[in-house]
Order: structure tokens, then C-alpha cells, then sequence
């Protein structure tokens, strides 16, 4: 039976230590049965397998690797033990590397400087063995800027392998976070690279000494054996005859290889030529490069070939490179011309305009690009601008469209500053529209909000464009400090005041076009014909001129938030202003014409407090007039309260007061009205039965009734329209409010007088021109009549007409009935007591029948009498004999009830309601 075997145990090696690649002797226990078994062999952590030879169980001789660890165990595995362990380890020396110049006193083998990179055999330059840390302490990267570093050290270099060296800049970069003490350090490893290089010299004979005395050995067994030979004086001695022989040799190998060295001469100079292409091919493929990179878009690639270009072969003496350089340079030429071409062709993004601006900053391009850029959006902007206005007066717009740029998938620039003005205000510049809404509004609205967003669209890129150039970063992403960014800086100082007529331009021109086609009373004559031509377009109302407005703040809050100084937008908020007030004015004026076309919308239908729709109507178009001025009279940050101004307020204050006596002028027209002008299908609600309000329908329609409409309306207007309206006035911020309703008040006050009186006329004196007839009907004689039997038929009369007109009183107005029937029976009163007083003598029958009718009369219209009726009844009772028997007395009191008994029902209207209308 066999026991399993124990793991390898490596008790020695042989050398302890050496460069990678050393032979060593590996010794130790259970090292495997035979080749087969060692299956692995590690030294400080490289397998070194590949390179093993078993030689025993006990010994293993290996090369040792490249290995990342300088000390380690040597590890050996079989497949009969396993893993096995060391008891000693191997250090891994690092040759120190001999550079191509340095000197040797033995052969270097130049493996070492195998490229693995480009994995072909090349020269390497002596810089790339020049040590990486020649201090020998840690590198701790400082965060200085390379531009501030070349400003600190003009025209010195922190590259050690440079002429202008400079060791402080190479300190601040690489050591200046050290210590003192590490440079101290530093300073000592120096010292000794010194000692050393000037002890190179020494080392260098010590280390040839052998070969030395080899070469001095094998001159000396030379010259001994010429002196022994004793012919170095006889001719055809041994060196001659050796002369000779060498002579011919080369005689003849000239005759048998010369045209073979004449080729090769030939292909070294083809192969010298090839190798000059190849060493700066770089430089004669450039202008073919320069080429396909332009046509392929790639101008950064373009800029920094030609920058590397100039560095190495700007100031060349060489003729080919001089050729080749001048090529390169008419290529950069037209690349520049090509590149200001773009930067001037319009429209362009602001990304491509600064991106084309630093191409040309870094081509060294004459002038100054970002200027004529400039410039030239400007022109584009004004040529913009005055388009758009050419396009709308010509009639070719009638949408939305014709202006747009081309590939230009943006939206409007007023929804866009949405944020802008979110802008500040949390709201957006437009509200949505139908569809149709362009075909319905006014060419000038549509032209306003066209050129706003031709404004809003473009003026924050040229301004921003300008800010760039101000502050440099058009040349430099990072703002870091450059020739070109100091240069900039200077001519957009000595530019400001360019720049700033051209804002003022632009802005000039934005409101010159408007307010041609708005106001262009306000332009000068010679300036019409550039920024006019509007005549024949719609009149603006002021729901539109609102909209204008709008508009205006929105590209006006739009430009503030770029930061732009407000006095270049002071134009814009005069505009503003001046809209503001024109539209204040044109709503007054329109209002005027509408409330005057409200008398064609009367239908004469009561409501329960005896008014029509009209009242109210005229109150709700005011009121909706009022609204629609809440937006311009709208104090925005920076303007001022339009009503505060003196002209303004008087201005406002007389249009309002027109509008007020222009509606109290549709009443009265509407009072004159005869019956053939008003609207049959609108009748009058009656019911005499109830109190509450009526529905009855009144067959005719005659003026006395408009009348009472009107006096009923003209009541409401007083007590509660006019009174209204003054709040609302004052809600909005109108002055003179006071003035407006005390004008308005007395203008209906009048009115209700004179249609009070035409209507007491209309219905007073037929009432009263009948008592006369009717008193003495049938030859009745006061001096001789019978006794009285009850109360004649003429005062019944009377009080069924005085009953009449207080139904139709009533059908109208409950508020009206005292006051008209007051002055009805005053009427009455007055021509009772004239009737008697014009009566020469009573008899005691006459005396009697008198007294019961004016009694009776007096008694039935009680609640209507007032201070002038009860004088009148006063003395025509006054001017009749007195009572003095008591049976007439009695009689009298008798007929008087038997009058009110059978007269009940019909007198019943004359006694006061405690029953109010019901609102409906």
C-alpha cells in the first residue's frame, strides 16, 4: 500500500535575488514525480511554468519573470501533493534602464525598447527615458490655471527639457502642496544625480578596463611581430604587399558592384526621400486634409492641424516646406472666407454664431467677426420688422405664415416667454383662440402680434450675442484669461455706444410701426409714408386695442427680463401709455354709439318694480365697459395711472357724462315715438286682479302708457342705476364721479318733469274739461232744482276716468300712483272750485246738491289730496250758503252714504294697498 504524498516544500533558490529573466535554481522536498506532475510554479506572484525544467524531486531550474511584487515566495504545485509552501523568498531587482546616450562599457540589449504600442521596432526618442520624477518625492498636482501661469512667467516653460527652463513654475505645478522637508529631500536626491553623472566618466573606464587591456595586448603582439618580420623598410614588405593586395581587392570590387552601388545609392536616396515624406507626411497631406475636413463640417480638426502647422513650420527656411505651408495657407484663407460667409448669412441659431465667431477668433481672421455680426443681425432684424409691416399693408397675409423662417420649428416667441414672463407674472402672454381667429380679427392686431414676435424672436439672441462679446466668452468657454477675451473686452468698451443706437433703432422702429398702423396721427408727415398706409383698414374698437395693449406689455416684459436698461424701453412705455389713453377714450366713443342703438332693443315688457330691460341693459353696458378698460387702466411696474393725468381725467369725465345724456335722449325719443314705430309683438302685462304683478295682456298700446314706462324707468335711473354706476366708477378709478352722477341725475330729472307733465296734460285736462259739460247737462240751473235725490252722473264720470288713469298708473308703477293721481285730482279739485265760484247764486236745493258733490268727490280721492287740492275744495265749498237745518244736514249725510254704498267697489282703488309686489 502507498501513502498519498506530502505538498512541495521549497527550502532554497539559487540566486537569492536578481533582474527579471534571471536563471535560478529552485531546491526543496516532494517537487513531483516528473514533468508531467508539475502542473505549477509561481515566484513573488508570476507563473513561471512556461520556463520550467524539472530536473528532480528535489530541484527545479526556472527563469524568473517580470512579476509586479519585488519580494515573494516561490510556490510549487504537482498534481500528486498539491499546493505546496516556501520557507524562502526571491527579491525582484529593478534594472535601472541606460538611456540611448548614456555611455556603457558593455552591450545593452535594445529588447528592452521594444514599442509594445505601435508593436514595431523604432527609434525612441531620448526625451521619452528622461525621468518622470527627477525630484524623487511625491507630485502633487497644484489647481493653477495654465494661462495664469504663463502670465507669471512670461515666455519661461515648467518642462525641465526645455531652454527656458524655469524651476519655480515647475515647483508651483508639480510640488505645491510639499513640504519643506521633502523639499529638503529633493534637494538631496539632486546632489546626488550630480555625483553621479560626474562620476559617469570614471565608472565608465573602471567598467572597460578589461577590454582595454585586450586591445593594448593584441597592438603590442602586432608591433612585435613586425619588428621580428625586419622588412618594414624593404620594399614589397608585408604591410606593402598587404596595401596591394587591399587596393586591388577594392579595384575590383568597384568594377563588379558599381552598378550595383549606383542603384544603391539611387534606392537610399528614393528610401531617404520616402523617409522625409513619411517623417512629415503630416505636413504634406494637410492641404488635402484641410480639404475633406472643411467639406465634412469638422473645422475644429481643421483649426488644430493648422495650429500645430504653424508651430512647426511657420518660420521654416526649407523650400519644399515653404511650398507646401503656402498651400496651407490659401486653404485657411478660404476656410475663413467661407466661415465669415456663415456667420453673416441669416437667419442662424446663436450656438452657430458663436461657434463660427471662435473658428475665426482661432484662424487669427482680419477684423473683428463678432462685430460684423452684429451688425448684420441687426440690419436683419430692421429688414424683418419693415417686411412685416410691407407684407400686411399689401394684402398678402391673411394668415399666419408668410414671415415664419424656414426650418424654423420654434414656437411664437410671445407663448415661448411665457417663461420669461412667466416671465414674472405666472401667466401666459396669449390665451388660446379658435381656429378662426385670425380671419376675424383686424389686419393691424394680427400685424402688432406678428412684429412682437418677430421682436421677441430674435432681439434676446442679438442681445445675448452682445453680452458674449462684452464679457469674452465668445473666444473662451471657461472665461479663462486669454489675449483674444482682453481684446474683445477693449472693443466692446469703445462699441457701447454703437450697440446702444442700435437697440434704440430697433426699438424706435418697433413703435414707429405701430403706431402707424394705430396711431398715426402721432408720427410726423414725412414719416407716414415708410411706417402709414393703414387707412383702409378696419377701425379698431376698444376690445382690440385691449389685445394691442396686451401684446405691447407682453413684448415689453419680454425685454425687460434680458436685463436690457430701461431707459432703451422708455420708448415702448410712452407707447404704452399713449395706447392706454386711446383706448380709454375709442371705448367711451364706442360705448356712446352703443347705448344709443339700446332704444331699438325696448320691448316694453314691466317687470314687478314697473321698469323694463333698459335700465338695466344700459347699466350692464356700462358696467361690461367698465371690464373691458380693467386691463389697460392697469397699473403695470414702471407706468403710470392714466386717469391721474389732467387732460385724461377731464376727457373721461365729459364722454362719460355724453353717454348718460345720450341714453336720457333714447328715452325721450322713445317717449315721442307714435304708435305706427313701435314693435306690436311686444305688449304690456296686466292683471288688475292682483296685486303681485300681471299677466293679462292689454289690447292697445298707447303712448300715455309708454310714457308711464318711461317716467318709471326715468325713477329707477335716479334712485338706483345712476348710484351704481358711481360705485362702479370708483371701483375702476375713475374721477369725478361726484360730477358725472350729479349731471346725469339732474339730465333725468328734467325729463321726468317734462314727460310728468305731458302725461298730466294728456290725462288731467279731459277729466277736467268734462266736469263743466257735464254739470250742467240737461239745462241744469243751480237757482232751480229739485231736492237732491243722490249724486249726478258727471262726477261718476269723472271718478271712472280718474279710475282709469290709476289703472294704467297701476299696470305700470305702484310707485307712481300717488303722484300722478295727486296732481290729477289736484287738477279736478281746481276746476271743481272754479265751476263754483264762477256760479252767481245757489237755491237751498242747489246749495245742497252742490255741497254732496263735492263731498263726495273730496271724500272718494281722500288719500290723494294734497296741501294745493284741499285748498281748492276749501273754497268751493267756501263759496256755497251754509247749512244751518239739521234736516239737510241729515240729508246730506244720508246721500253721502248711499253714494260711497253703491260706489263701493269701484272706490276701492283709491284706498291704500298693505299688499306689496312680489319680486319675480
Amino acid at each position: 500500500m502507498s501513502r498519498a504524498r506530502q505538498p512541495p516544500l521549497v527550502t532554497g533558490i539559487s540566486p537569492k535575488e536578481g533582474a527579471a529573466w534571471t536563471k535560478v535554481t529552485i531546491r526543496g522536498e516532494n517537487l513531483g514525480t516528473g514533468p508531467p506532475d508539475l502542473i505549477g510554479l509561481s515566484i513573488c506572484g508570476h507563473n513561471c511554468l512556461l520556463t520550467a525544467e524539472w530536473m528532480s524531486a528535489s530541484k527545479i531550474v526556472c527563469r524568473v519573470g517580470p512579476a509586479k511584487d519585488d519580494k515573494g515566495e516561490i510556490i510549487v504545485t504537482t498534481k500528486s501533493g498539491g499546493l505546496g509552501t516556501s520557507t524562502v523568498s526571491f527579491k525582484l531587482l529593478r534594472p535601472e534602464r541606460i538611456g540611448i546616450l548614456d555611455q556603457s562599457a558593455v552591450w545593452v540589449d535594445e529588447m528592452n525598447y521594444y514599442d509594445m504600442r505601435t508593436n514595431r521596432n523604432k527609434g525612441i526618442s531620448p526625451l521619452s527615458l528622461r525621468p518622470s520624477n527627477p525630484l524623487g518625492i511625491d507630485i502633487d498636482k497644484g489647481k493653477i490655471p495654465q494661462s495664469d501661469m504663463e502670465l507669471t512667467f512670461p515666455g519661461m516653460s515648467g518642462d525641465f527639457t526645455s531652454e527656458n527652463f524655469s524651476a519655480t513654475w515647475y515647483l508651483i505645478e508639480n510640488h505645491a502642496g510639499s513640504s519643506f522637508e521633502q523639499l529638503k529631500v529633493a534637494a538631496s536626491n539632486l546632489k546626488k544625480q550630480a555625483t553621479k553623472k560626474n562620476e559617469g566618466s570614471l565608472a565608465y573606464v573602471k567598467g572597460g578596463l578589461s577590454t582595454f587591456f585586450e586591445a593594448q595586448d593584441a597592438l603590442a603582439a602586432i608591433h612585435q611581430r613586425l619588428e621580428s618580420d625586419g622588412t618594414e623598410r624593404v620594399e614589397g614588405s608585408m604591410t606593402q604587399r598587404l596595401e596591394n593586395i587591399l587596393n586591388r581587392a577594392s579595384d575590383t570590387a568597384d568594377t563588379l558592384f558599381q552598378e550595383v552601388l549606383g542603384r544603391k545609392d539611387k534606392a537610399d536616396s528614393t528610401r531617404n526621400a520616402l523617409n522625409v515624406l513619411q517623417r512629415f507626411k503630416f505636413l504634406f497631406n494637410l492641404p488635402l486634409n484641410i480639404e475633406r475636413n472643411i467639406q465634412k463640417g469638422d473645422y475644429d480638426v481643421v483649426i488644430n492641424d493648422y495650429e500645430k502647422a504653424k508651430s512647426l513650420f511657420g518660420n521654416t527656411e526649407v523650400p519644399v516646406f515653404k511650398k507646401v505651408y503656402a498651400e496651407v495657407e490659401t486653404r485657411i484663407g478660404a476656410l475663413r472666407s467661407l466661415l465669415l460667409e456663415k456667420l453673416l448669412q441669416t437667419p442662424s441659431t446663436l450656438h452657430d454664431q458663436k461657434r463660427y465667431i471662435r473658428y475665426l477668433s482661432d484662424l487669427h481672421a482680419p477684423g473683428d467677426p463678432a462685430w460684423l455680426c452684429i451688425y448684420a443681425q441687426h440690419k436683419w432684424i430692421l429688414q424683418l420688422m419693415q417686411n412685416c409691416r410691407d407684407e400686411f399693408i399689401s394684402g398678402q397675409r391673411v394668415g399666419v405664415g408668410a414671415l415664419d423662417l424656414e426650418g424654423d420649428t420654434r414656437p411664437l416667441a410671445l407663448g415661448r416667454l411665457s417663461h420669461t414672463a412667466s416671465l414674472k407674472r405666472g401667466g401666459s402672454l396669449r390665451t388660446p383662440r379658435p381656429s378662426t381667429w385670425r380671419f376675424e380679427t383686424p389686419q393691424q392686431v394680427q400685424f402688432v402680434e406678428k412684429l412682437s414676435d418677430v421682436v421677441i424672436g430674435q432681439l434676446p439672441n442679438f442681445w445675448k450675442l452682445w453680452i458674449s462679446y462684452v464679457n469674452g466668452s465668445l473666444f473662451s468657454e471657461t472665461g479663462e484669461k486669454s489675449g483674444q477675451v482682453e481684446k474683445s473686452k477693449k472693443n466692446a468698451r469703445q462699441r457701447q455706444n454703437d450697440f446702444k443706437k442700435m437697440i434704440e433703432e430697433l426699438t424706435n422702429r418697433l413703435v414707429k410701426l405701430i403706431r402707424g398702423a394705430l396711431l398715426p396721427t402721432t408720427l410726423p408727415q414725412g414719416e407716414l409714408n415708410l411706417y402709414g398706409g393703414w387707412e383702409n383698414k378696419t377701425e379698431l374698437t376698444g376690445a382690440w386695442f385691449t389685445q394691442v395693449i396686451h401684446t405691447v406689455r407682453g413684448c415689453h416684459e419680454a425685454l425687460s427680463a434680458m436685463e436690457i436698461p430701461n431707459d432703451l424701453l422708455q420708448v415702448i412705455q410712452d407707447l404704452l401709455l399713449e395706447l392706454r389713453v386711446h383706448c380709454l377714450m375709442v371705448t367711451l366713443l364706442h360705448t356712446t354709439e352703443d347705448v344709443k342703438r339700446l332704444a331699438e332693443k325696448e320691448d316694453w315688457v314691466v317687470d314687478n318694480e314697473g321698469i323694463t330691460s333698459l335700465p338695466s341693459q344700459f347699466e350692464q353696458c356700462m358696467v361690461q365697459m367698465l371690464q373691458s378698460l380693467k386691463e389697460p387702466l392697469e397699473i403695470k411696474p414702471g407706468e403710470i395711472n392714466v386717469l391721474l393725468l389732467d387732460q385724461v381725467q377731464d376727457q373721461a369725465a365729459e364722454l362719460s357724462v355724453s353717454i348718460m345724456k345720450v341714453f336720457i335722449n333714447c328715452l325721450e325719443q322713445l317717449s315721442t315715438k307714435t304708435d305706427g314705430d313701435i314693435d306690436t309683438s311686444h305688449n304690456i302685462a296686466v292683471d288688475l286682479s292682483s296685486p303681485n304683478r300681471f299677466t293679462g295682456v292689454q289690447e292697445g298700446f298707447s303712448p300715455t302708457s309708454r310714457l308711464l314706462i318711461i317716467l318709471s324707468n326715468c325713477q329707477y335711473l335716479e334712485k338706483r342705476t345712476f348710484l351704481n354706476l358711481a360705485d362702479h366708477f370708483e371701483k375702476h378709478g375713475f374721477t369725478g364721479t361726484e360730477k358725472i352722477t350729479r349731471v346725469s341725475v339732474d339730465a333725468v330729472r328734467g325729463l321726468d318733469r317734462k314727460l310728468f307733465e305731458a302725461y298730466i296734460e294728456r290725462r288731467a285736462d279731459p277729466i277736467a274739461g268734462s266736469l263743466e259739460p257735464g254739470i250742467y247737462a240737461g239745462y241744469f240751473d243751480w237757482r232751480d232744482c229739485q231736492t237732491p235725490t243722490g249724486v249726478r252722473n258727471y262726477l261718476k264720470e269723472a271718478l271712472v276716468s280718474i279710475i282709469t288713469v290709476h289703472a294704467e298708473v297701476f299696470t305700470v308703477s305702484k310707485d307712481l300712483v300717488p303722484r300722478v293721481l295727486s296732481k290729477i285730482v289736484e287738477s279736478v279739485a281746481d276746476e271743481m272750485c272754479r265751476l263754483m265760484q264762477c256760479v252767481s247764486s245757489f237755491s237751498k236745493n242747489g246749495a245742497l246738491q252742490a255741497r254732496l258733490e263735492l263731498c263726495s268727490l273730496r271724500d272718494a280721492i281722500a288719500t290723494y289730496l294734497n296741501a294745493e287740492s284741499n285748498a281748492s275744495f276749501k273754497l268751493a265749498l267756501d263759496a256755497l250758503p251754509q247749512l244751518h237745518s239739521g234736516a239737510d244736514k241729515k240729508l246730506l249725510e244720508e246721500q253721502l252714504n248711499k253714494f260711497k254704498s253703491s260706489m263701493q267697489l269701484q272706490l276701492t282703488c283709491f284706498q291704500p294697498s298693505s299688499v306689496q309686489p312680489v319680486k319675480r
